[in-house]
């Protein structure tokens, strides 16, 4: 997801070089990343990772700090990419005056902060945006509503095990909400804590406290940081409480705050962010989160093409896109390319989707999506690539006359049937199966022999069978929501959608069913399941709890299509299901089949 020859990236690894006294003719090499006087392979054992063309080091961190190794951590994100693909296609774009400041970079974003971007954030209308789009961060941003990007660097940082397991949080958000006053027990920890509201987020705050509260030393703080991220798997940290805790105490600190600060840093052992990791997860997350509010629809093409990253499926972002207004179009051997592309052609009149919003003010408009032959279950790169060759100079006239142009053999043949992507040169999906059942892909004397007869009148699939078809062979469908076509059946049982069981208030007991799109037991949550259910108007966060969750583990685990009962529980704008009764529906979906998360 980087450049490796990076000015950003050559200047870290010569600084980390240099502060661990390498000779200055290395950092010289650091261009091509020679950091060391030999292979890698000479120093330490290397095996192939599962991962085509990834090797892993068998020895673990520990190992190597105990061997006084250099250890440099560079990541290498899905989203890097995504945003370099995103500007790519954004800079392309036609100028209009809604995209003056065009072209965008990551340091021109830095300097935008825009109000309309956090107003999206705090709806928690952030699928597909960096860090902030699970479960979790979804149901903390309308509580936190972050109005500005120090905001988005602690919602990065808040929500991990280390502050909910320390009780960071809810004195953080009655803090930030006015409910509880802001104090501090002196002016030296008000230094420390003033910018995150007298709650220690960050572990340089923890480093910090110990300094300034309790007397450590630099090095001693140091300590303190190894110790918290190892104290769950081997212990140690009780020789650093007596310390910690008694030097509070002899400075004039109160025993309740010292005890909380150190009850708070055991549950950084969970997992607790340095400062510097949320500020630039956060500057991904705002930039990611500008794109998708700006330009949605090259947001999806970037998203699509970088798969698989993220916490959903491609099914989900598209439908999630449409409801944003922007046009997807269909897999066509005339017109898709292997990625999938934004189209210069004009909009279809007409909205996206059922269930899209009307555009912004002011934005600009947003070119059609074109999905790609990559979504095509069983398709190679080489045989898209062969078809996308075909088509240059003459347009195929038959399927026939495309499988002999791109030299398609016959999975080929039922792979782009199935997903529907012969219909401008074949029609539906059944007269595509026709027309590609009487080609001849063997080489022989009769293969260029042209047999000419009538095709048979077929009639056209249902739009239930379409979407069944779309489902099983592209993994999403363009066509309506599976769920719009059981709602009738699903309103007789007693069933609301999603946009019904939202505005109802707090404490109403509800009926909402769902395809199951998220299934979570997060480690700090006591047993609790956190399941996102989602149908044609959006989702349903429900919350499942542990006896519950026991005595229908089957219904809970198995449901591809889930019924639940429950009362609703509203806090602002966040809303969530308190699951009574799980109902497992799935067998209303028919002989669906589908690879696509959304159903498993």
């Amino acid at each position: 997801g980087f450049d490796p020859g990076s000015t950003v990236i050559r200047q870290l690894v010569k600084m980390t070089l240099t502060l661990h006294g390498f000779p200055r003719h290395l950092s010289q090499h650091v261009g091509g990343f020679v950091i060391a006087r030999g292979p890698l392979s000479e120093l330490v054992p290397v095996e192939n990772a599962a991962m085509e063309n990834r090797c892993i080091i068998q020895w673990d961190k520990d190992d190597l700090d105990r061997l006084g190794l250099l250890k440099v951590d560079i990541l290498a994100l899905g989203m890097l990419s995504a945003i370099r693909r995103c500007f790519d296609l954004v800079n392309r774009l036609p100028r209009q005056p809604a995209r003056e400041r065009y072209p965008v970079s990551m340091d021109s974003l830095l300097q935008d902060d825009d109000p309309a971007v956090y107003s999206m954030i705090r709806q928690a209308d952030t699928v597909g945006v960096f860090q902030i789009e699970s479960r979790a961060q979804m149901s903390m941003l309308p509580r936190l509503k972050p109005r500005n990007f120090y905001d988005l660097v602690i919602e990065v940082a808040i929500v991990r095990p280390g502050p909910i397991q320390g009780g960071m949080v809810h004195p953080y958000l009655k803090r930030r909400n006015g409910t509880e006053p802001v104090t501090y027990p002196s002016e030296a920890v008000k230094a420390v804590l003033q910018r995150t509201l007298g709650v220690p987020i960050f572990q340089e705050q923890v480093m910090q406290l110990a300094v300034v509260a309790a007397g450590f030393t630099p090095g001693e703080a140091d300590q303190l940081r190894r110790s918290m991220a190892a104290w769950r798997r081997k212990g140690g940290m009780e020789h650093l409480e007596q310390k910690l805790v008694g030097g509070m105490l002899a400075r004039g600190y109160r025993r309740e705050f010292a005890e909380g600060i150190y009850r708070q840093i055991l549950g950084f052992g969970g997992y607790g962010f340095p400062e510097s990791h949320s500020v630039s997860f956060a500057l991904l997350a705002y930039v990611s989160a500008w794109l998708k509010h700006h330009e949605p629809a090259a947001f999806l093409v970037a998203i699509l093409n970088s798969q698989p990253m993220g916490f959903y499926a491609p099914s989900q972002l598209v439908q999630d896109a449409r409801r944003h207004g922007v046009e997807v179009r269909p897999v066509d051997v005339l017109m898709s390319h292997w990625d999938c592309t934004l189209e210069d052609a004009p909009p279809s009149q007409g909205r996206a989707a059922e269930t899209s919003d009307p555009p912004q003010p002011g934005a600009a408009p947003q070119p059609p999506v074109r999905l790609g032959l990559c979504m095509v279950q069983g398709l190679s790169q080489a045989a898209a690539a062969r078809i996308v060759a075909a088509r240059s100079g003459r347009t195929p006239g038959s399927a026939a006359d495309l499988a002999q142009r791109a030299g398609l053999n016959r999975k080929d043949l039922n792979c782009l049937a199935a997903a529907g992507a012969l219909a401008s040169l074949a029609g539906h999906r059944r007269q595509a199966w026709w027309a590609v059942a009487g080609i001849e892909t063997r080489q022989n004397l009769l293969s260029t022999a042209p047999v000419h007869e009538a095709a048979p009148a077929l009639p056209a699939p249902g739009e239930g069978d379409e979407v069944l078809a779309d489902y099983a062979s592209l993994g999403l469908t363009l066509g309506r929501h599976p769920l719009a076509l059981l709602r009738p059946r699903l309103g007789r049982m007693g069933f609301v959608t999603a946009a019904a069981t939202r505005a109802l208030s707090g404490g109403q007991y509800t009926r909402a069913a769902g395809l199951v799109t998220g299934r979570q037991r997060p480690g700090t949550a006591s047993g609790v399941v956190f399941v996102t259910l989602e149908d044609e108007t959006g989702s349903v966060n429900v919350i499942v709890w542990r006896d519950l969750a026991d005595d229908q583990r089957r219904e809970l685990l198995k449901s591809r299509l889930m019924g639940v009962e429950g009362v609703l529980e509203r806090e602002g704008d966040v809303t969530h299901l308190i699951a009574r009764r799980l109902h497992d529906h799935s067998d209303l979906l028919g002989r669906l089949k589908a690879r696509s998360r959304d159903f498993h």
